[in-house]
């Protein structure tokens, strides 16, 4: 399973606005798995990865890449979420004063 571990962890918000790391292709796996929003193409072609690379037809590093590009479309890149979230609460910050 350690050809499975990416090489750097993704962390994404997930739920309530948790961060969640995700270090492996069976960790992405299950993040899509249990995603609730509309599936697109980035989403397929993620989770088409993952499976290719827990069969052994795909790297780590191609699954990683694909989750974080779905990752970052779906605005759930925990760097991003948090700075919009701050950009939020400074405007609704000054709007009030």
């Amino acid at each position: 399973m350690t050809a499975c571990r990416f090489d750097q962890p993704v962390s994404v918000i997930l739920g309530l606005g948790f961060p969640h790391t995700v270090e492996t292709v069976l960790d992405a796996y299950h993040v899509l798995l249990e995603w609730n929003g509309i599936p697109d193409l980035d989403y397929h072609a993620a989770i088409d990865l993952c499976v290719k690379a827990l069969r052994g037809e795909a790297t780590a590093s191609e699954t990683q890449e694909a989750f974080k590009r779905f990752a970052d479309n779906r605005g759930i890149l925990s760097e991003e979420a948090i700075e919009r979230a701050a950009e939020k609460f400074a405007r609704e910050w000054v709007g009030m004063q």
